[in-house]
């Protein structure tokens, strides 16, 4: 978020959280990207703050409830207070459980395949309406169809990154793989490490699709530790995926820090996969 929007989102969330009886004066950001995440203290509350167009919030909510509930590995709501979203000055808050991060350098790829499993098997069997894996390509893909919302991109690699997306879009589908709820965006940034395991968070970018649209989203080895995969259709896509997140990368709005030179960094290893 810009400094000054980050300022009154911070304000919000404290403003909330003290309203429902939880003390709140302090704040430490934990990430600041398109939404905020914050520690409260002292009550020790973990907030998501988004403005109010830019969020799902209630859709998250109820699904983290539900995984919560079969034991699903996702992190939980704040218990203190009622389960829904709050609204305050144009951003919409949630409160969650806060975490103490276990020290730790590496998590084994086994241990994060049988906890995104563990995650996979509780989805199969929830019934909820959400967008294809595919809706999340068409994005990418309009945004590569509108110079005015990708501007700084180079020819050249409009054109890569296009054809990328359509063609693997197209080699997937033609596969006919099954398909599953699924969390979206399963990424290291997306996976806590606590007393409790591995714990996944951030469920807003759901979507349904084959396991190996998620398994793209972590290290190789985590892939090689999943039981069943199609090691083929997870290169496809890992390489659909690294598509899409370039692509993001170099939409004008984009507030990822370093987002730009990310995208750059990430068009030279899309050519690398695609020249093996």
């Amino acid at each position: 978020m810009q400094a000054t929007e980050a300022q009154r989102a911070v304000a919000a969330a404290m403003s909330i959280a003290s309203s429902l009886g939880l003390p709140a004066d302090d704040a430490i950001i934990l990430n600041d990207s398109n939404k905020l995440t914050l520690r409260l203290l002292p009550c020790d509350v973990l907030a998501r703050v988004a403005p109010e167009d830019e969020q799902v919030a209630q859709f998250e909510i109820d699904l983290a409830q539900r995984l919560a509930e079969s034991g699903s590995p996702v992190a939980t709501l704040e218990p203190r207070v009622q389960p829904r979203a709050f609204e305050r000055d144009g951003f919409v808050i949630t409160l969650w459980t806060y975490y103490e991060p276990v020290a730790t350098d590496v998590v084994s790829p086994a241990g994060y395949a049988n906890a995104l499993e563990r995650l996979h098997a509780s989805m199969r069997k929830l019934d909820v309406p959400t967008p294809h894996f595919t809706d999340r390509v068409e994005s990418a893909q309009q945004l590569l169809a509108s110079r005015d919302l990708t501007p700084a991109l180079a020819d050249a690699d409009r054109e890569l990154l296009s054809n990328t997306l359509r063609s693997l879009r197209r080699a997937i589908g033609e596969r006919g793989p099954a398909e599953q709820l699924l969390h979206g965006e399963p990424h290291p940034g997306n996976v806590l490490t606590t007393k409790n395991g591995l714990l996944f968070i951030d469920l807003e970018t759901c979507c349904r699709g084959p396991v190996e649209f998620d398994l793209a989203h972590a290290a190789e080895e985590v892939g090689e530790n999943y039981p069943g995969v199609d090691q083929d259709l997870l290169r496809e896509c890992r390489i659909l995926v690294l598509a899409m997140i370039t692509t993001w990368r170099w939409d004008r709005g984009d507030q990822l820090p370093n987002g730009r030179e990310l995208g750059a960094e990430w068009l030279g290893q899309m050519r690398a996969e695609l020249g093996r």
